[in-house]
Parts: structure tokens; sequence; C-alpha cells
């Protein structure tokens, strides 16, 4: 099982990439990498993406939503529908999200996140996301108690993707428009 993780921080080595890293270290058994937008050409993501069978997207909350890195990845994406479309770059792809910001009561930030992963590509996501705030770093690292619990995230993706795997009927399902 391959798992990518894709930083959508303009910040390399900033509290997001911290969080995508703690995910992926509780990714116990499967091969893992780590991108970051910031750094990295939205081909290459693409490409890693299309060979993952998950993928975890972490990004700062801005406006109530997720990074403008994520966004432009999202604009070059293919799902394979369209007679343009050489590419499913998500296609049979679980998803988890981390999501930084600076209040807890930015947590619904995720949702239009989550809502694109599910609706538009039609990845299975992992529920709930991993929101992270500043109780959970201690200067960019996570606390204990913080890597623990993305390390769970990390356990339950691999076992969400393993179902989804697993099952014909699951793996059927595609987005309808």
């Amino acid at each position: 099982m391959k798992v990518l993780g894709v930083v959508g921080s303009p910040s390399v080595g900033g509290r997001t990439d911290a969080g995508v890293a703690g995910v992926l270290a509780g990714c116990l058994g499967a091969e893992t990498e780590k991108l970051s937008l910031a750094d990295t050409d939205v081909p290459t993501v693409l490409d890693a993406m299309e060979a993952a069978d998950a993928v975890v997207f972490g990004s700062p909350t801005y406006r109530a939503s997720f990074s403008s890195l994520l966004r432009n990845l999202f604009e070059n994406a293919e799902r394979g529908r369209y007679t343009t479309e050489t590419k499913a770059h998500l296609a049979g792809t679980t998803a988890a999200i981390v999501m930084t910001n600076n209040a807890p009561e930015h947590f619904l930030a995720q949702d239009s996140l989550r809502s694109l992963l599910a609706g538009f590509y039609g990845c299975q996501v992992l529920s709930p996301g991993l929101v992270l705030t500043h109780p959970h770093f201690d200067g960019t690292d996570l606390t204990a108690d913080a890597a623990e619990l993305a390390a769970a995230h990390g356990r339950a993706l691999v076992d969400l993707t393993r179902a989804v795997h697993g099952s014909a009927a699951i793996r059927a399902l595609q987005p309808q428009v």
C-alpha cells in the first residue's frame, strides 16, 4: 500500500508539514512519501497521487477554507470523466484531511475540502478530519498527544484503504457527473 502526503502550505517545514508527517507516521506497514506543493511541481504531485492508494491532504486554513496551493492542484487533477481527460488522478483513492488553524472554532474549514474530495473526485474520505491548532504544537513540532492523535488517523486511513480495496461495491462507486 502506498500512502502519499501532500502538504498544501507555502511554508516548508511548518505546522501543516508536521501534521501530515504525523499521520504518515501512523500508516504502519505502508510505503509513505510526503511532497510539499511549496517546492514540488504540480505534475510531479499529480503523478504521485495517481500511483497512491491513499492521500493525506494537509492545508493551513485561509479564509475558512484550504490553501490556494491545493486549489491549484485540484484545478489540474483530472477525473477521467470528460473526453479531454486521459487520467483519473484520484480514482479509487482514499483520503485523509489535516487542517491547521489558529482557533478550534475553524474546524468546519475542512468541509469544503472533504466535499470536493468525496463529491467531485469520488474519494472515500476518512472522517472526522484532523484539525490541529496552537495547543497541538510546540513550535512547529507536534506535542506528544497530537502526535498520537495524528498517528491514530494514519492507522485509521490504512484500515479504511484496506476496506475500500476489499469491497468491489465501494470501488465501483464513481462521481456521477
